[in-house]
């Protein structure tokens, strides 16, 4: 399941909904049993009727305000259409409860929140999700069957990604007077019943009803009325593209509820937005802001030297993130005819000098991305860190020789005439670059492949040898803080004969663009859970590929990894889920999509020392992972 930036809820669903696959019951009955919770790694760390989760302080003391930042603009504070229309307000979702919420110390695990437990029979053919009969509303309404059946269906109906993500949930109804039942068309897909736990739950009676003009409201649209919600924080004011600040619900129906205790503490929550990254950090350094997440390496090591920090008033920190890999890339746009060969794709990867770039401009604290599932047991290439081997999740082989075996060597054999020959006799490596002579090396590989592809170099310029067609890349991009590494970029690619040009535009352009296709290459990131599934349909399946707002932005449509996304979803047990991935990597990374960037491996954070943190920290802490992630 996904983690993306999430137009709902920062915790409950971390930049994009958390996914996960369901333990089997040992345990077979004529009746599926009620659970308190769903987990993907065995028995639930937290037992019914548990107090709290270990990582918070129940004692908590509530009140004060944290003043946060972000970047762009909003428009719209309609979750529903978030992916389609507007601009969505930071964190918006704060305002809803979802089915279930997600625990931070247990990969991929929810416990019961608007729905106090679930069934599901061991075929996965169906979930049921009984209600808590105290839910409620912030207008005192009661949240019934009605309004998850209603949250379902237009959900699925008006978002790419989420109709993608429940494609086989093929009917909500209500089967009780507190009870919702989903039934799937299809078996064995473990997942269903956790990814269903995460729908937002939205009103119907207020979605359907009429506002102060008494204009019937329209939940396919964007709007700027403050609406109607259930969880722990209401809008109290915003600012168009301005501000948005939300205040605590004192009356909050599931503030004593075990997954709540000890959260949403602050009485008040503000978003202020700025222009750019480099006009937020100033804020932050006036204390204008509380809290920073800083995506810059050359900021991190230059622009935290001012008096605040050097007397210990702003601390800086840095975390160790465990719950996700990423991809960070140059993607291409393989919908154009001009990027459909691999060869000129892999062309431009040999033209990529990450390693004087990172010396230069991020002074040498980043490694370079080879899987699609970079730091975690997923990955193609995967190794133990020093001195966790003896507790390597589930006893997880670590890749051996490099090349396929086992299990997954047996699921990429089912495809072999359809994946690039490598998959079986290569490693993947990317070029290494860094010195001159590594430099011409690389390049003259290039011209190699570009060659083997029907280009060539006329007049210092890089034709098609059929078309006369010269190659020019765009590198679209929505702030300023990349032009730096594209324009690095640049030269390289010049010494190729390719024209290439940066340009940077508003938020509202650039997501109208991406939602239209409108462009040849840009900065793309995927974060990924600990446990793959339905998402990456959206992220890679043929079906996504024309679909407008999904993540599919390469615009891949390849039969071979449609199978193997299928092998991911429908894994019976961790060792086959992570074999299945391991050989969806090989056969991304071989296919040329993109050119890998870079990761750190730690979230990186400044803040001013107001608050006090848990004494013990969550394990599978969520990190917010934005279109790039470091820069």
């Amino acid at each position: 399941m996904p983690l993306i930036r999430s137009p709902f809820r920062i915790g409950a669903l971390a930049a994009g909904m958390l996914a996960a696959t369901l333990v089997l019951s040992t345990a077979r009955s004529e009746e599926p049993q009620w659970r308190h919770g769903v987990s993907l790694f065995g028995d639930l760390k937290y037992p019914a009727g548990f107090k709290h989760f270990d990582y918070v302080n129940p004692a908590a003391p509530k009140g004060g305000v944290v003043r946060l930042g972000t970047t762009g603009t909003f428009d719209n504070l309609n979750v529903v259409v978030a992916y389609v229309k507007g601009n969505l307000a930071a964190n918006i979702g704060i305002i809803y409860d979802s089915l279930m919420e997600s625990s931070l110390d247990e990969p991929s695990t929810e416990y019961g929140l608007v729905a106090e437990a679930v069934r599901y029979p061991d075929d996965f053919s169906s979930a049921t999700f009984r209600l808590r009969p105290q839910a409620k509303w912030h207008d005192g309404k009661p949240i019934t069957a009605d309004d998850v059946i209603y949250s379902f269906e237009v959900l699925k109906k008006n978002s790419p990604q989420l109709a993608a993500y429940y494609n086989h949930v093929v009917k909500a109804e209500k089967s009780g007077d507190h009870e919702v039942t989903f039934t799937f068309d299809i078996k064995g897909n473990r997942e269903l019943p956790q990814i269903l736990g995460q729908i937002t739950v939205l009103p119907k009676h207020w979605w359907e009803g009429t506002d102060a003009q008494g204009r019937k409201r329209d939940v396919a649209a964007t709007t700027l009325e403050t609406p109607l919600g259930s969880g722990p924080y209401r809008v109290k004011s915003f600012e168009p593209g301005r501000s948005i600040t939300f205040e605590r619900v004192a009356d909050y129906w599931a503030k004593d509820i075990n997954v709540n205790v000890g959260r949403n503490n602050f009485d008040e929550i503000r978003y202020d937005y700025f222009r750019n990254t480099d006009v937020m950090r100033e804020a932050f350094k006036a204390g204008q802001l509380d809290f920073r997440l800083e995506n810059s390496a050359k900021d991190w090591a230059t622009a935290y030297d001012f008096p605040a920090v050097r007397d210990g008033r702003v601390l800086k920190e840095e975390f160790p993130i465990r719950n996700m890999g990423v991809m960070q890339s140059f993607a291409f746009n393989i919908r154009r005819a001009k990027f459909a060969d691999p060869r000129v794709r892999d062309a431009f990867n040999y033209a990529f000098d990450f390693e004087e770039m990172n010396k230069q401009l991020f002074y040498s604290q980043y490694f370079r991305i080879d899987s699609y599932f970079k730091g975690t047991e997923l990955a193609w290439n995967w190794r133990p860190e020093p001195g966790t081997e003896a507790t390597a999740a589930a006893a997880i082989p670590a890749a051996a020789s490099g090349l396929p075996e086992g299990q997954e060597l047996a699921i990429l054999e089912t495809v072999r005439d359809k994946v690039p020959p490598e998959v079986f006799t290569k490693p993947y490596k990317n070029p290494v670059n860094g010195d001159p002579q590594a430099v011409r090396s690389n390049l003259r590989e290039a011209l190699r492949l570009l060659k083997e592809a029907g280009w060539e170099v006329r007049d210092r310029k890089l034709v098609n040898v059929k078309t006369g067609e010269p190659m020019t890349v765009e590198v679209l991009l929505s702030e300023p803080t990349f032009e730096r590494v594209a324009l690095f970029y640049k030269p390289s690619l010049e010494r190729l004969g390719i024209q290439m040009t940066v340009r940077t535009v508003d938020d509202a352009q650039y997501e109208n663009r991406l939602r239209n296709w409108d462009y040849d290459m840009i900065v793309a990131s995927w974060a990924q859970s600990l446990s793959p599934g339905n998402e990456q349909r959206a992220y890679w399946g043929s079906a996504a590929a024309d679909q407008p707002g999904s993540r599919n932005y390469v615009g891949i449509k390849n039969p071979a990894i449609d199978t193997l996304i299928d092998r991911v979803i429908f894994a019976k047990d961790r060792a086959e889920l992570v074999a299945a991935t391991r050989a969806l990597d090989r056969v991304l990374m071989w296919n040329h999509y993109v050119v890998p960037q870079w990761t750190y491996g730690k979230s990186r954070t400044a803040r001013w020392d107001r608050f006090g943190r848990p004494q013990k920290m969550p394990e599978m802490r969520s990190r917010r992972h934005s279109r790039a992630a470091a820069s």
